[in-house]
């Protein structure tokens, strides 16, 4: 495929057929996605291929804290999970909220947990007042290019961080020791409908010329 097609029909896939995706295929996925940049190209990334049923069924479970949150908070009309925001509703309120099974991970035909060395990046932002985001430029330009080869194969997946919440526990799950970080789920599979056009805004809105509050690009 051409890559600007690739880049514009890559959407989040949360519903995938039974075709199995072969390790033959995925190991191609891989073996283009590990081009990605990364802090110094120290390339601390790594990823732990899941197909065992039982281990997935334990990554839906540990999924569960990060999701409940996230729903008692949209119900609530907030931004969920939100860095700026405080949270406004209660733990009470939160623990009730009955979460649906996140089937992805059991019916993608495989799951992968991204991890990154935080023994290896260079959080510039880390002593600033604000959550940092600046480490995430080691790890998520290679997801990416994970979900932008799987599309190039006729596949396709979504990036997840619900597990996330409960980091410690996937970390023992999996034997993934410190200082690694888990930085994304991604579930990959056949599609069961395959995006052939995104809805973005455009250009003009999201880019302007010499400052933030310049004229639009």
């Amino acid at each position: 495929m051409d890559v600007y097609d690739v880049m514009r029909t890559t959407g989040a896939t949360r519903e995938f057929t039974a075709e199995p995706l072969p390790d033959d295929v995925l190991e191609r996925i891989l073996d283009n996605a590990r081009f990605a940049p990364s802090g110094g190209n120290r390339q601390g990334t790594r990823v732990v291929v899941i197909r065992d049923r039982d281990t997935r069924e334990s990554l839906v479970d540990l999924s569960v804290t990060g999701a409940r949150r996230y729903l008692a908070q949209q119900r609530n009309g907030e931004s969920p999970w939100n860095p700026v925001h405080p949270i406004g509703v209660s733990a009470d309120e939160v623990a009730a909220v009955q979460v649906p099974r996140a089937t992805l991970l059991l019916d993608a035909a495989v799951v992968l947990v991204v991890c990154v060395d935080l023994g290896v990046v260079a959080a510039i932002d880390q002593d600033l007042d604000r959550i940092g985001v600046v480490s995430g430029a080691s790890v998520y330009p290679f997801v990416w290019n994970i979900l932008l080869a799987a599309r190039n194969e006729g596949y396709g997946g979504v990036l997840t961080t619900m597990a996330v919440a409960e980091e410690p526990g996937v970390k023992a799950l999996l034997g993934i020791p410190d200082p690694f970080a888990i930085a994304a789920v991604l579930p990959l599979g056949k599609p069961v409908r395959q995006v052939t056009k995104l809805k973005r805004n455009p250009v003009a809105e999201i880019a302007s010329r010499e400052r933030f509050d310049g004229p639009a690009f």
